[in-house]
């Protein structure tokens, strides 16, 4: 349900920031680029954990710093071409959007929750890492911790994502051209392209009270669905707005959550 809220007279609102939306942009990759352009210093993912009162804002250049750095583990250590599937057994977290964001950048296919032994390469969190080993390929696990820590004990047949990204390169370049009319993301058991997944949020993202740059929406909604990748990533990047990712938000009590929606000047939610 989608919720929106009247800031109005809300004290100590933050300022509408100016972005401009390209209307070239065809990949999700392409947003991210003129979100950078535009703007590197605005806030883009908030992400909130009410499971363990973790906490943190990346602005557009750091959330794209770590998209950079993720396409270059994808394309050059994984070896990952365009065309590949890369499984995301990940819930909805601020580093399962980079994830989202670095496949669109190397042009690889995002299957959220897919089938690993279907899968080129997978990517898990600490709670699936059985299931990811059907991957026959390359694997990489997430502890998913705050801060974006490793694992205390590295786990057996993976890289650990901590480990290795810090020393990819600031800088992403993709080897081969990416087409945004090939598939992009699977999610559902339905298939996007990376032209389809721009377009689609463009067209959703006001039935999400995403209006423009400055739209702040609050998403509680798993990751596993068309309707919580648009409200919780694609939507808000697509229209200059930013979004506040909550993860176990049925822990929070209403007036916990309320306190949130003015603390984070949100405009709208979607739980």
């Amino acid at each position: 349900m989608v919720r929106p809220i009247d800031h109005a007279a809300v004290p100590g609102s933050r300022p509408a920031y100016a972005c401009r939306v390209n209307a070239t942009d065809r990949t999700p990759a392409d947003l991210l680029r003129s979100a950078l352009a535009a703007d590197p210093a605005r806030p883009l993912v908030t992400f909130y954990d009410d499971a363990t009162g973790e906490r943190v804002e990346l602005s557009v250049a750091t959330f794209a710093n770590w998209v950079a750095k993720t396409a270059n583990l994808l394309q050059d250590d994984l070896s990952a071409e365009p065309g590949d599937r890369v499984a995301l057994l990940l819930p909805a977290h601020w580093q399962t959007a980079v994830w989202l964001l670095a496949c669109s950048s190397v042009g690889v296919v995002a299957d959220v929750a897919g089938s690993p032994a279907a899968a080129d390469i997978v990517v898990s969190g600490p709670d699936t890492l059985d299931a990811a080993r059907a991957c026959s390929g390359e694997r990489v696990a997430l502890a998913l911790r705050p801060l974006g820590g490793r694992f205390p004990q590295p786990p057996q047949g993976f890289a650990d994502y901590a480990v290795e990204v810090p020393g990819q390169g600031d800088r992403f370049l993709p080897y081969a051209p990416v087409d945004p009319e090939e598939p992009a993301l699977i999610v559902a058991g339905r298939e996007f392209s990376g032209a389809e997944v721009v377009e689609r949020a463009r067209a959703e993202a006001p039935a999400l009270g995403l209006t423009g740059p400055g739209s702040r929406l609050l998403s509680g909604l798993p990751y596993d669905t068309w309707e919580g990748l648009a409200a919780g990533l694609y939507a808000p990047l697509a229209t200059g707005g930013s979004v506040v990712l909550c993860r176990h938000l049925d822990r929070l009590g209403e007036l916990s959550l309320a306190q949130r929606v003015e603390r984070e000047c949100v405009t709208a939610t979607a739980r």
